[in-house]
């Protein structure tokens, strides 16, 4: 290999999830850090503040448990002394089985950190050129400056993908009409005896539904010329394109009205659109799975049509953002370098991986991945049978022709046995077994990193 070896400090170009936990990790390993974050001296069309680690659309890392792909994401994180993962832990607010944080405490508390680190050096400005010289991690993520890159695919030698990304709105917890809203969880999961839900509902008749469908389908749409083609990602998929795929489409989706019955009096709905707290104080909510790209007098006009938000008070409307990755298969090894030039990295969503955690988790190892680097040694990408490794393998060994941003899940893991001995384990059983196999693996693989 190349020797990276150094004594000078490695650069990260952007403080988003990725870069702020790469900048973390270096520093658990003495390892000197330039962090440059171009917020607040240029902001983006989602940012509203400038610290590290901002959460421009949803508030939630999903779900928290071992029976689901992202929960064994957060425990290997964990595991590896994350600290968006402590940070997460620290400003996390009710939200059922799913880990959802207070945004403003998170940000808060992610920034604190990376600045009270003495071996971190901050410096806010944009960057508009690549270095020359010494190791570098590039974690500018979707919202990358046009100027950066125009850098990046100058340096890459491919043409850029992209694709749009929808946030969702946030209300005045304080506006909605609870005399029609109701707090539950879907099925009442991980709520306690004589306790509210995490889960503000809004529930619909079929009369409601259909008219509010007509509404948001017909309603005026922000128009971007010249991108047409270019496609909304599944997991942000805005509620209004989910409509024109069929009427139906929405309750079978973030509308979803079952195990929603009313707490009181047991009436079941057509249709529910769920409210989730955005801040600890629960002042605020997020409507959930409402990404949008109406208009914003569209957006009042249309979801005041929701029963219990007649009156809402609109905190952030929705809003599109442009998402840009790179074609990682082709450009990236397995651990996270350039083919063509090694001492750079890439992390984070521009990378292909989709989601806060896995953004995050990329970090993470390209910080492990760098410090190995720096004292001249070769890096080593974790096993495939965990969920760290399995991400890194869906973005450097993928199909160039099937490459698409994609959420951790089990289909990327080597699967469970489906019998044991002579009985059949269910299928939250078998994820399970996938997880507790994942940090065994990840256990050994860290062993022997030390």
């Amino acid at each position: 290999m190349n020797d990276f070896s150094t004594s000078g400090p490695v650069t990260i170009i952007g403080a988003g999830l990725a870069g702020s936990e790469a900048a973390w990790q270096l520093t658990r390993r003495g390892i000197t850090v330039r962090l440059h974050e171009m917020r607040p001296r240029k902001m983006t069309p989602a940012h509203r503040s400038g610290n590290c680690a901002e959460l421009v659309c949803s508030n939630t890392f999903r779900a928290d448990h071992l029976e689901n792909a992202v929960g064994l994401l957060h425990e290997e994180m964990r595991r590896m002394d994350s600290l968006i993962m402590r940070c997460a832990d620290r400003a996390r607010i009710p939200a059922g089985t799913a880990l959802a944080v207070d945004r403003d405490q998170f940000a808060a508390l992610v920034t604190e950190a990376l600045e009270q680190e003495p071996l971190i050096d901050i410096v806010h400005g944009e960057v508009t050129d690549i270095p020359t010289g010494g190791l570098l991690l590039i974690a500018s993520g979707p919202l990358t400056s046009d100027a950066l890159y125009e850098r990046i695919r100058e340096l890459t030698g491919e043409d850029h993908l992209s694709f749009f990304d929808a946030i969702a709105p946030v209300v005045d917890a304080e506006s909605i009409d609870m005399d029609i809203a109701f707090w539950k969880n879907r099925y009442d999961k991980n709520v306690g005896e004589g306790e509210a839900g995490d889960y503000l509902n809004c529930p619909m008749n079929e009369e409601q539904y259909r008219a509010f469908i007509h509404e948001l389908v017909h309603a005026e749409k922000v128009a971007f010329k010249g991108f047409e083609d270019i496609p909304f990602f599944e997991g942000c998929m805005p509620i209004e394109e989910m409509a024109e795929r069929g009427p139906d489409t929405p309750r079978f989706g973030p509308m979803k009205p079952v195990g929603l019955d009313h707490p009181v009096t047991g009436e079941r709905f057509y249709a529910v659109v769920q409210l989730r707290r955005d801040n600890r104080m629960g002042s605020l909510l997020n409507m959930v799975g409402f990404q949008t790209k109406m208009t914003y007098g569209e957006q009042k006009r249309v979801f005041t049509m929701i029963p219990g938000l007649e009156k809402a008070e609109f905190f952030r409307l929705g809003s599109l953002h442009r998402n840009t990755f790179i074609k990682s298969p082709a450009l990236l090894d397995g651990t996270l370098r350039l083919k063509k030039e090694p001492r750079i990295l890439f992390a984070g969503q521009i990378t292909g991986v989709e989601g806060y955690v896995e953004s995050a988790a990329m970090g993470l190892m390209a910080g492990r991945f760098l410090s190995a680097m720096a004292r001249g040694r070769e890096p080593q990408a974790p096993p495939a049978d965990t969920a760290h490794g399995a991400l890194l393998a869906h973005i450097s060994q993928t199909r160039i022709e099937d490459f698409q941003p994609m959420n951790i899940n089990f289909g990327l893991l080597p699967p469970a046995p489906k019998k044991d001995g002579k009985r059949r384990p269910g299928k939250a059983e078998r994820r399970r077994m996938v997880s507790e196999t994942a940090l065994a693996s990840l256990e050994r693989w860290l062993a022997s990193a030390a």
